[in-house]
């Protein structure tokens, strides 16, 4: 398999792995945003009803697990962006300057709550 170095990569190679199955018939952006939907449950799963300690000391095979589904998050959300034209990394790069406009250091800094409540 092709070394996976960037978002660009990911992407090829998702689009050549799906494309080699004949799944493009199933990837429309509907399905693959009902796909990404379950994905983060079943990582959602993993963290359900422990204590903020336990989730942040996962022993070695849940942590394993957590792992493998964050990538399957990753990569449905990899897909869907390509289906629907989305530069992730724009995208990103978009939204943490609206997200500091929202939150400006001098009003959020140390808190959690919303910007239309600072």
């Amino acid at each position: 398999m092709k070394r996976i170095d960037s978002f660009e990569t990911l992407r090829a190679v998702l689009a050549e792995f799906a494309a080699e199955r004949d799944w493009d018939q199933f990837h429309n952006p509907k399905n693959l945003a009902m796909a990404l939907a379950g994905e983060t449950g079943e990582l959602i799963e993993h963290f359900q009803w422990l204590t903020f300690e336990e989730s942040a000391n996962l022993p070695k095979e849940t942590l394993a697990e957590v792992e493998l589904e964050m990538a399957d998050v990753l990569l449905f959300l990899t897909r869907l962006a390509d289906k629907l034209g989305i530069d992730l990394l724009q995208a990103a790069e978009k939204k943490l300057a609206l997200n500091a406009q929202k939150y400006p250091v001098e009003k959020a800094k140390g808190k959690a709550t919303k910007y239309t409540r600072l």
